[in-house]
């Protein structure tokens, strides 16, 4: 009897933790802004890859912005941390009396942070240029400026992009010459080149520059401005805490062009298919056909970022791009002066009737400790549902 008792009790322990787990779970699917069909939950331990908490996760839902994680993710590995996009400005003729015989020739990067706004800054691109013309003291350019796109390729926006979106500032295109984040106010800029173009000129006359706009045939470049963007990991940094669309779309063509191939989404996408598949990662119903997850085509599940949080866990600087919970960007309300404030980090997705969250829980030195995923579709209530993942997360950790 006593034998039989101990057995008893020591199953009761065992399957304890499994029990509360589907005790959170039922009352996070309890909640009214929830439907328990279109939603995934899965929490592992990573220091020995045990479920804590798991709901729905091999069902394909839609990511929303949580795709920016893969896609930093992916890129991460292949240019590191310190990667530094250079857009190149060349002279392709002779420097006579103040003459450029030739032309003045400007090499997109697909760099997306070129003059922006936004956090990372580097110097000014017009200026930069404007200054090195200075130097050579040269006063009138015979030929034509031109602009040189072809590191990106491919239509501009992916076409599962809702059209709707297309004119508003974050669903801009992605171009192989980004300026000013291809955006004016809210509304999107379908020409960016265009817009540098005129703006670079203003600059140059204003200074006294002229511009002959001769039919020149190009000749041998020389370098005239090497313009240099912050580290990588910086606007990666950036398009995770602001949730940028277009950051995330240059950063996913980056990929291919890192191959030594055109940058475009389908060669980022192609990759990013493969690249998982070869860790293992569990690709079943998953499909990425963009950067920054503004497409509703997209498809991933809850086992497959798992995986991809779990692969990238011991690298620091992936880690440190989420915003912290109660502290940063897109996260700085959610669970703000609770147990959690700073010991959560996640990239959030939202767009209508989705919610979505994929991070960590952080320790005490910022060391992820365990991989959290939740997709919200079908979503009731936005602030109701925040609110159950908030309760459902203070459960499980607290």
């Amino acid at each position: 009897m006593k034998l039989r008792t101990l057995f008893s009790l020591l199953f009761f322990l065992l399957t304890l933790p499994l029990a509360l787990a589907d005790g959170v779970v039922d009352k996070f699917l309890a909640s009214p802004a929830i439907r328990p069909q279109s939603v995934a939950v899965l929490i592992t331990d990573l220091s020995n890859g045990e479920t804590v908490v798991s709901y729905n996760e091999s069902k394909p839902l839609i990511p929303a912005s949580i795709m920016k994680t893969v896609t930093i993710a992916s890129l991460l590995e292949e240019s590191g941390s310190d990667y530094i996009y250079h857009t190149k400005v060349y002279t392709d003729g002779h420097i006579r009396d103040g003459h450029l015989e030739g032309n003045l020739v400007v090499v997109g990067s697909g760099d997306p942070s070129l003059n922006a706004s936004c956090e990372p800054r580097s110097s000014d691109i017009l200026v930069e240029i404007r200054d090195a013309l200075r130097k050579k003291s040269v006063r009138n350019i015979d030929g034509r400026l031109i602009i040189d796109c072809q590191v990106f390729g491919g239509p501009a926006c992916p076409p599962t992009w809702a059209s709707g979106d297309l004119a508003q500032s974050y669903g801009t295109g992605c171009h192989g010459l980004n300026f000013e984040r291809n955006a004016s106010g809210k509304r999107a800029v379908s020409n960016p080149v265009s817009v540098f173009e005129n703006r670079l000129k203003a600059v140059l006359v204003a200074d006294g520059v002229t511009f002959g706009n001769e039919s020149i045939r190009e000749g041998n470049r020389s370098l005239l401005v090497d313009h240099k963007s912050a580290p990588i990991s910086e606007i990666m940094r950036s398009c995770m805490m602001r949730s940028d669309n277009l950051f995330a779309e240059s950063l996913l063509r980056t990929i291919p062009v890192l191959k030594g191939k055109c940058g475009t989404t389908d060669g980022g996408t192609s990759y990013e298919m493969e690249r998982w598949k070869k860790t293992g990662a569990p690709m079943a119903g998953v499909n990425i056909v963009d950067g920054s997850g503004l497409s509703r085509s997209n498809r991933l599940t809850a086992q497959f970022l798992d995986s991809v949080l779990a692969h990238m866990s011991g690298n620091v600087d992936f880690a440190s791009f989420l915003p912290l919970a109660g502290q940063e960007g897109t996260l700085k309300r959610f669970l703000a002066g609770t147990p959690l404030d700073s010991y959560i980090a996640l990239k959030t997705g939202s767009m209508n009737g989705i919610q979505c969250y994929a991070g960590y829980k952080l320790d005490d030195d910022f060391a992820p400790t365990h991989s959290v995923v939740v997709i919200i579709n079908d979503m009731g209530d936005r602030t109701a549902a925040r609110a159950a993942v908030e309760k459902m997360l203070l459960e499980v950790f607290v």
